[in-house]
């Protein structure tokens, strides 16, 4: 069956912004005087959501801190941010590449709606995609629902669907969707976590995923 949506995560497989952060989860942690994850303990939680984010990094942490970490978190983030992380090479060429080739194109991730936002309006893509879902207006990744709402306004068959992200909580919750998944070995978690959740391909370089639609 023809691929009609190609869904994208964006922290990792699109934008190459993982030690940004994890460097502000860092900086969060000192702010607050808890112990300070490493770079590869920030980077594994990359693609939830900020509080299930948390929540995994700091199982200490109560609901009011959490929403204390998540409001420095954000505050560094956005300081950080000022200047948008650069796309990984070949992303804009081949999203405009899809784009002419009328697939529809959206976006599904673990950033907070206004963060994308932001950062959409900041590289001047706010009318690019057709549809986006955040974690903070639907359920976090690996939950599906964020994949079957971006299905249902579309109109789209889960098999007429491909999901592209660089973590497990991208490929499970392509699973948990029944959708087909492309996963990139360049962003937070390892090729090999990534193999094992049966993608199509597992690309090096973002402008392969031409060659596997």
């Amino acid at each position: 069956m023809n691929k009609k949506l190609l869904i994208f995560d964006w922290d990792g497989t699109l934008s190459d912004s993982v030690a940004r952060i994890s460097n502000c989860i860092q900086l969060a942690a000192e702010d607050h005087s808890l112990p300070t994850p490493d770079f590869d303990a920030a980077k594994e939680i990359i693609g939830l959501g900020l509080q299930e984010a948390i929540a995994q990094l700091f199982p200490q942490a109560n609901a009011e801190m959490v929403a204390a970490f998540s409001a420095t978190y954000s505050a560094h983030y956005r300081d950080q941010d000022q200047q948008p992380c650069a796309f990984f090479p070949g992303v804009l060429e081949t999203l405009h590449e899809l784009r002419a080739q009328n697939y529809l194109l959206a976006v599904a991730t673990g950033k907070s709606r206004t963060g994308l936002d932001r950062v959409l309006h900041a590289t001047e893509l706010g009318d690019f995609f057709h549809s986006s879902r955040c974690a903070d207006e639907t359920h976090s990744k690996p939950h599906p629902l964020m994949l079957q709402e971006l299905l249902a306004l579309h109109k789209v068959m889960p098999e007429q669907a491909i999901m592209v992200g660089d973590t497990e909580f991208d490929m499970e919750m392509a699973v948990n969707a029944k959708m087909p998944r492309i996963a990139v070995s360049y962003g937070a978690h390892e090729a090999h976590r990534l193999y094992a959740y049966s993608p199509i391909a597992c690309i090096g370089n973002f402008s392969d995923i031409i060659n596997h639609l």
